[in-house]
């Protein structure tokens, strides 16, 4: 049985572990082009296409690369190890592969064993039960529901869950599961999720569900009860759906969010992110110098990001992910977007470089080597045209950033229904134009309007100010109900 001590030797050389990676890269790449003493005619299967066995010399090996993982784990400073966790992913992939199209014996399990020891390490988070010598295995066979939505809420996003649970029931009459994910008692006390559940009984579509995060992920190392942002990639992980949509509870919809999973992008990719705004040119320059620390081979996806190659600020609004964890390689990028929303790495780094947990999404996918993809468009406005504005100037002004499908419809936006949820608890008004691809002229406060400038400024369609319309008529009744304004 593999064995791995709580530390190790620190005298090796990093030589040692490249010429390791080294070695198994040649022996890996010798199976897969039949090299050695196997047959000529390829390799053989069996009836289920799996490989026949892993050969004993492959299983020491990478029973060795792991034993090096585990004496010379991730530790702080963590600042210039995200690269180095992305680059063990990608070998842990092809550990995990390789186990998963083997026919069971020895050196399969030798296999099997050396990538749960190493994923229970770096991610001590899965080992909610402290026996289990499968947490990977484990988490994977977590996964018995195919599609849903989750919403990370507690007592402080409570009145706008409200608000999202009865516009998807009820307006847009989504079909797919809702699943409101907490983290303990105090975080979302019963007598909120009482009345969320209340909320859902009357959609004839089934009841929403609930998940108390602590309940099945080791809270250790996470300390989600006050983590805010960090909660939300360990809601996507914990989940008991494969396929996953993501959700703000201030999230806004003007389609039914299925049409996510209809998304050419996501089907190619089975990621899909959303963009920030394109503001504060080279105004960062420390965060872009880390990224481009941590990322040495940009992959595709990230050559096209004006974030990447023009330094803008921001990439990433994370409002709204969609993520399909049956893919074992966005599986494995997900873990490390949970990592960087550990309480450690986010308060050493993460939320130091960057606003919250919204850049760790598509850093943790690059760094891992997994397929995503982003909407086609940076962050555009839907709002208002001002009452008066510069001669011939067209412009659109709001508290929001609205996002569109592959068809540049809109399709939903963050921040909420009211018209400003930062500094007027009470008025609702449904907006009237949109643009996108233009200049934006941010707010200087939290009163102030955030304006899209010189781009073409489109009014809202019928259908679309109607089912806004009808999601602020639901949200004032259940304010009323519920008597939410007064909670404030």
């Amino acid at each position: 049985m593999l064995t791995f001590p709580a530390g190790g030797p620190r005298g090796l050389s990093m030589v040692v572990f490249v010429v390791g990676a080294l070695v198994l890269w040649i022996l890996w790449a010798s199976v897969q082009l039949n090299l050695g003493s196997r047959a000529s005619g390829g390799l053989a299967r069996s009836s289920d296409n799996r490989l026949r066995s892993v050969s004993t010399a492959e299983a020491d090996l990478i029973e060795l690369a792991a034993q090096h993982f585990n004496d010379f784990p991730i530790q702080p400073p963590y600042e210039a190890r995200f690269g180095e966790l992305g680059g063990r992913l990608r070998i842990l992939r092809q550990w995990i592969e390789l186990a998963d199209g083997t026919v069971p014996g020895q050196e399969q399990q030798q296999v099997q064993n050396a990538t749960e020891a190493v994923t229970g390490s770096i991610f001590p988070f899965l080992r909610k039960n402290k026996t289990t010598a499968t947490p990977f295995s484990d988490l994977r066979r977590s996964f018995t529901g195919e599609r849903g939505i989750v919403i990370p809420t507690g007592s402080g996003t409570f009145r706008f869950a409200c608000h999202s649970i009865v516009g998807l029931r009820r307006v847009l009459q989504t079909q797919l599961p809702i699943q409101i994910v907490y983290a303990g008692d105090d975080d979302l006390p019963a007598d909120k999720r009482d009345a969320l559940a209340t909320l859902g009984e009357d959609s004839g579509v089934g009841k929403i569900e609930f998940l108390n995060i602590l309940d099945v992920l080791d809270d250790e190392t996470l300390q989600l009860a006050s983590g805010g942002w960090a909660i939300k990639a360990f809601a996507v992980l914990a989940s008991r759906f494969k396929q996953v949509i993501l959700l703000d509870a201030d999230a806004v919809f003007l389609q039914s969010p299925e049409a996510l999973f209809a998304q050419k992008q996501y089907m190619d990719n089975g990621v899909l992110l959303f963009h920030d705004r394109k503001l504060w040119q080279h105004g960062f320059k420390e965060r872009h110098e880390w990224w481009h620390a941590q990322v040495i081979h940009p992959g595709p996806q990230l050559n096209k990001s004006l974030v990447w190659t023009e330094e803008f600020a921001e990439e990433g609004d994370s409002g709204v992910v969609v993520v399909d964890k049956s893919r074992l390689d966005v599986l494995l990028g997900l873990l490390h977007v949970a990592w960087q929303n550990t309480h450690a790495v986010r308060e050493e780094v993460t939320y130091r470089m960057t606003y919250g947990d919204k850049e760790s999404w598509w850093f943790g996918f690059e760094l891992a080597g997994s397929t995503y993809a982003f909407e086609a468009h940076y962050g555009g406005i839907v709002g208002w045209q001002p009452g008066q504005i510069d001669s011939g100037e067209q412009k659109v002004c709001s508290f929001v950033i609205a996002h569109v499908d592959e068809h540049d419809r809109l399709l939903w936006y963050n921040g909420g229904l009211l018209k400003n949820k930062m500094t007027d608890p009470t008025t609702f008004e449904v907006p009237t134009h949109w643009t996108m691809d233009g200049e934006w002229v941010k707010g200087a406060r939290k009163e102030d309007m955030s304006c899209m400038r010189d781009s073409l400024v489109r009014e809202l369609t019928d259908q679309e100010k109607d089912v806004l319309q009808r999601s602020m008529d639901m949200a004032k009744s259940v304010d009323s109900e519920l008597g939410l304004v007064e909670l404030i």
